[in-house]
């Protein structure tokens, strides 16, 4: 009897369809790991882990060494990454603690029947250098975690948590808060000028020089200065033709797979990552049960050589020689990726998203052909344009206009990247010194934009390029910091919560270094080297123990007391004249007076734009519909909410409403609400009556083709319930 132990039960389903004389079974994950009540490292002792087996995970080990001995040959065949390396060796630990059993290790990077057979031909033994890198890495989260944490209970708030590579990313996500409330918005002006030539059609040019300097506006003044220089002749100085290509991008990885699947699909990257091991682990096709793709945590662009004439040859067969390069294109590596996994692909490009589409769910459709049509692009020729430049001068003023015009589609045929959307502008025949008819002068006023917040997609972008993480932890890393409320979402944008600022001050002035980004991508690249072989695990962790260390001892002493002292400001207390200071409650963060408990006045309060405190004021204009008191806005949980001045003898509360009124019953206004799960919808305010209901959240702005009052914002798009107009929401 042969043994295979995988940890995914949906795996194991895959893998006992395709191999009749193993018997497969499942570990369910991981099945030790460090103790939750304790550190579980012994720092004395080279920074030895003490692991314990999880909870409910005896039954299945005790299973695994009856089976272990009784078979002739066994497997390993966890994920091929850090983690499943880990659960390998944990397995190889519990079935075979006096290391006398030949163990085998194989690593699926598909799941067909083909791949499984190959690799279950070539297995290899386990590798001590993946097992001491994962084993490095949660040594030192766990050191960061469970040294830094008490600390915030004591000085902060009972249950709140610090993470190495989290506490990094909560601090880009609060950088670019302050960077949005402390930029000042300047003028600026652009001018353009429609012109007309012998042939049509008329065309805009933009002024970009003045006197061979390029132009720079700030004022309606300057503008209008030009705008009266301005007087025909206009005339054709230069054209300049050229045929560009545009090549296609290369197959996913896992950050640029979160990434699209992010701005096309408006999927999280969990939820990417989620459907994604669902296609790598196997879905159930006529033909059998099948994994779609590749394995999905990887930063290698690199494609398997029968893969690549594969896609070429299905390309051939369906849209000609043309459409396929002369040599096959083979993407290079940046110099830090692990080459150890292909890109994201398809197993088999022949089963495209439409002949397998009955059998997955919308989910999963959506997904798998999103990697299905990258792959393929990947291997397709280049968009050709033909690109006119063309420069006209009016006296000291340059203008300048680009046209393109798409000549071939080539791998546009099937995908295009969020961010290159084709832009032409028509232009007409011209020749050089012809002269233009001016038609209109275009003046524009703007203004400059801060930088906008981090959505999913551009912060995993801004982790991958600082080296922060790594293509299995950007997921965990996401949603760890709004678990922990430290950040929420914002229209699909990441927002720091207050609580989120203060942790992340005390964090950089206390702990510097561990939430240093080039410090954090340091310790990435050093765990990679572990994972080479070319650093030992006990150099990087006592390195970085030692700086720790120094720094934990100074905070217990430095660190600012915000449970008892609070945080001052310089609002005064309108009771006692004392200053006010941010205290943090079990319903999120107030002001109080300093002098309590002498004085106890407490306000409710937000930040503005500019990240001033505002003060909320509690008293509203509506009336409390049970016994006629004043209602006032209070602070709760999940937020503002309304409720009876006259509390605690009247027990009246309501949602604050979003001023737009119901679509469905024209009474009530919409709601904002939050489910037993934790999400949010919206609905009619007069409910049970009007059991209208969004799970989108509904934008107060007028669609343009139909008059409806509001749209809603799915995908980073407003769509309109009522004709399905769409435009992208900035």
């Amino acid at each position: 009897m042969k043994l295979l132990i995988v940890e995914s039960p949906a795996k194991a389903r895959t893998l006992k369809k395709l191999l009749k004389n193993f018997v497969v079974e499942a570990t369910i994950g991981h099945i030790k790991d460090l103790p939750k009540n304790k550190l579980g490292v012994e720092i004395e002792n080279q920074f030895k882990p003490i692991y314990v087996i999880l909870p409910g995970k005896q039954k299945i080990i005790k299973k695994l060494k009856t089976l272990a001995k009784k078979a002739e040959e066994i497997y390993l065949a966890s994920d091929p990454d850090r983690e499943g390396e880990a659960i390998a060796w944990h397995i190889a630990e519990e079935i075979d603690k006096k290391g006398e059993r030949q163990i085998k290790r194989v690593l699926f990077h598909e799941i067909t029947p083909i791949a499984v057979k190959e690799a279950l031909k070539n297995p290899t033994s386990l590798n001590s250098n993946k097992y001491g890198s994962q084993q490095t890495r949660r040594i030192l989260d766990r050191l960061v975690g469970y040294k830094i944490s008490p600390l915030l209970w004591e000085k902060v708030k009972r249950g709140l948590s610090a993470g190495r590579v989290q506490s990094v990313a909560l601090r880009l996500i609060c950088e670019r808060e302050k960077a949005i409330q402390n930029f000042v918005s300047e003028e600026y002006w652009e001018i353009s000028v429609l012109l007309e030539a012998k042939n049509p059609p008329p065309f805009e040019a933009k002024l970009i020089k003045i006197k061979d300097q390029k132009c720079h506006l700030k004022t309606e003044d300057e503008a209008k200065k030009i705008i009266h220089d301005l007087k025909e002749p206009f005339i054709v100085e230069k054209i300049t033709s050229k045929e560009k290509k545009k090549y296609p991008p290369p197959p996913f990885i896992t950050s640029t797979m979160q990434q699209e699947a992010a701005k096309k699909l408006g999927f999280s990257a969990q939820k990417t990552m989620f459907i994604a091991q669902q296609l790598y682990e196997g879905i159930d096709l006529p033909e059998g049960r099948v994994g779609l793709i590749t394995y999905m945590r990887t930063d290698s662009v690199r494609s398997a050589e029968i893969a690549i004439k594969e896609a070429r040859k299905f390309i051939k067969e369906k849209w000609g020689d043309k459409a396929i390069p002369k040599n096959p294109y083979f993407y290079k590596n940046k110099r830090e990726a692990q080459d150890a996994h292909e890109a994201i692909r398809p197993t088999s490009v022949y089963r495209t998203p439409e002949s397998i589409s009955n059998w997955l769910n919308s989910d999963q459709k959506a997904l798998y052909e999103l990697i299905w049509k990258r792959f393929i692009a990947s291997q397709m020729a280049p968009a050709i344009y033909d690109q006119t430049i063309i420069e006209i001068t009016c006296g000291d003023y340059l203008f300048k206009v680009t046209g393109s015009i798409l000549k071939d589609y080539g791998f546009k045929y099937i995908y295009e990247e969020t961010e290159d959307k084709d832009k032409s502008v028509i232009l007409p025949l011209l020749e050089e010194g012809e002269k233009l008819k001016l038609k209109k002068i275009l003046p524009s006023q703007h203004f400059t934009k801060p930088p906008a917040r981090y959505t999913e997609a551009s912060l995993i972008k801004e982790l991958e390029e600082k080296g922060i993480g790594r293509p299995s932890t950007y997921a965990t890393i996401l949603t760890t910091i709004q678990e922990r409320k430290y950040v929420v979402k914002d229209k699909g944008k990441f927002k720091p919560t207050e609580l989120g600022f203060i942790v992340n001050e005390l964090l950089i002035k206390n702990f510097p270094e561990i939430v240093d980004v080039s410090f954090t991508a340091k310790m990435e690249a050093e765990l990679d080297e572990i994972e080479e072989g070319k650093k030992l695990p006990l150099e990087t962790l006592t390195a970085f123990y030692e700086v720790f260390n120094q720094a934990l001892k100074q905070a217990e002493i430095k660190m600012l007391d915000v449970k008892r002292k609070g945080i001052e400001t310089e609002i005064r207390c309108e009771k006692c004249g004392a200053k006010m200071i941010i205290k943090i409650g079990k319903n999120g963060v107030f002001l109080a007076c300093s002098r309590y408990p002498s004085c106890k006045n407490t306000k409710d309060f937000v930040r503005n734009e500019n990240g001033e405190i505002v003060i909320l004021t509690k008293e509203t204009e509506e009336i409390c519909p049970e016994c006629g008191r004043p209602l006032i806005k209070k602070q709760g949980r999940y937020g503002v909410f309304l409720a009876c001045s006259g509390y605690p003898e009247c027990k009246y509360t309501a949602s604050v409403t979003l001023n737009i009124v119901c679509p469905q019953c024209g009474l009530g206004k919409l709601v904002k609400q939050i489910s037993k799960k934790k999400k949010i919808f919206y609905r009619c305010s007069r409910y049970p009556q009007c059991q209208f209901i969004l799970w989108n959240e509904p934008i107060a702005k007028s669609c343009p083709h139909c008059g409806a009052a509001f749209r809603i914002l799915k995908k980073q798009q407003l769509v309109c319930l009522k004709c399905g107009y769409k435009e992208k929401y900035s």
